[in-house]
């Protein structure tokens, strides 16, 4: 099964619920970080090996229709080249407040405090931070810029008629034209607040540092926000 769509926005730009959507669509199952928290053995070291130079992006995403969030949106040039029937659809937002949102969650002391020192830390390591050149990812500033540059690159990269550049606001009109699609009769997903992940990362004093216990708390974070998409 080869991916039909990459949903290049990175983490914190609505990708779990573009998740839940491009599900609802039918192209999915649609990989995000959360599988690979969810699939810690297998996928970790999979994309440890991808950070490394040596992906094997079929087997990466076997079994997945789509792909949204990090680490994918770190590999979007790679993922297109190799997957070159897939659209893409980079999901955007005003750069100061993506940089408030991944600053409070994602890349927090407390969410990040649990991976240091294990293989989920040198994943991430690899497939996030690494992409900022060594820029101070506390930087507002660097960071706001390196966020507009990134997202023009991908502009500037694709045709036209293989990109859609999407705010979730929109709703389901233009990512189901551009995707040949009928719109579901439901609202569109709006799941992952900063509040929902914050909360469920303070629950368990940050990102669990069991494996095991990290795949349970991934499969029920996932099944939770599931519950909530189209309710």
């Amino acid at each position: 099964m080869a991916l039909e769509v990459i949903a290049a926005g990175l983490g914190r730009n609505a990708t779990f619920s573009m998740k839940f959507a491009l599900e609802k669509l039918g192209f999915g199952p649609c990989h995000h970080m959360v599988e690979v928290f969810a699939a810690g053995s297998k996928q970790v070291p999979q994309w440890i090996a991808a950070a490394q130079g040596k992906p094997d992006w079929d087997a990466i995403f076997d079994g997945f229709r789509a792909t949204s969030d990090y680490p994918s949106a770190s590999y979007w040039r790679e993922l297109a080249e190799h997957f070159p029937a897939a659209k893409v659809v980079l999901a955007t937002r005003d750069p100061d407040s993506w940089f408030d949102s991944v600053s409070e969650t994602i890349f927090s002391d407390t969410m990040q405090a649990g991976a240091v020192g294990t293989p989920m830390g040198e994943m991430m390591q690899g497939v996030i931070f690494s992409h900022f050149g060594g820029g101070d990812i506390r930087d507002r500033a660097f960071m706001t810029d390196w966020y507009v540059k990134r997202n023009q690159q991908v502009i500037d990269t694709l045709p036209p008629e293989r990109l859609l550049v999407f705010h979730p606001s929109q709703g389901w009109e233009p990512l189901c034209a551009f995707l040949g699609v009928d719109v579901p009769p439901v609202r569109f997903p709006k799941v992952n607040s900063r509040d929902e992940l914050s909360t469920a990362a303070e629950h368990e004093g940050g990102m669990p540092t069991d494996p095991d216990k990290v795949e349970r708390w991934a499969r029920d974070y996932m099944a939770q926000l599931a519950e909530k998409a189209f309710a």
